[in-house]
């Protein structure tokens, strides 16, 4: 779909990278939420290591993931379109996010799609929202997640309400990637909401 049409047709364009984080499934399931919307064109773009731990976690192959998107990149393709501010995306999500990618985001270091893609986000004040999968966190991956903050992105990491009393790891999954989407815009109701 060119950028004309894209923006003509009032779709909404997500870009979703996978990195090598654990918690693979949230990029996935995210991927699979958004498959059958008519009004969301979906990218991808997973990193490496992420191919390892997709295969690690969940057992299904890089071609099963990419097959969910409507356009794959290339994580070594630093010419693909989300490198430039004039390929419009709505929102961008890094879901699990690694520590060293949101590093290299918050200082600047785009040698690859994924920083380069969020840097265009946060330096075109659009929407980012950052996944970061790793726990403990020691001062420095908190000082990292805090510039983040100061330069726009939303901190978002995968941390489950039990308020909806969840029986199942897709349960959880589900309620995540549905807060997620929120954040986006795009609203849909895989879980229990409170109070509803």
């Amino acid at each position: 779909m060119s950028a004309e049409s894209s923006a003509a047709s009032n779709t909404r364009r997500v870009l979703v990278a996978i990195t090598g984080a654990s918690g693979s499934i949230y990029g996935v399931r995210l991927l699979e939420l958004m498959r059958p919307l008519p009004d969301v064109e979906t990218h991808l773009i997973l990193s490496k290591a992420g191919r390892v731990t997709l295969a690690a976690e969940c057992d299904r192959s890089a071609g099963e993931v990419e097959a969910l998107a409507d356009t794959v990149h290339a994580p070594g393709n630093i010419a693909a379109p989300p490198a430039s501010g004039s390929f419009r995306v709505h929102a961008m999500l890094i879901a699990p996010c690694s520590i060293r990618t949101a590093s290299n985001i918050a200082s600047g270091n785009t040698g690859d799609l994924i920083s380069r893609a969020a840097d265009v986000m946060l330096k075109e004040r659009r929407l980012l929202i950052v996944g970061i999968r790793e726990t403990p966190l020691h001062l420095g991956h908190l000082e990292t997640l805090t510039q983040l903050s100061r330069l726009g992105a939303v901190i978002f990491p995968p941390v489950p309400g039990f308020y909806s009393k969840p029986t199942e790891v897709s349960d959880i999954v589900n309620q995540t990637c549905m807060r997620m989407l929120d954040q986006v815009g795009v609203e849909i109701d895989v879980a229990v909401r409170w109070g509803e």
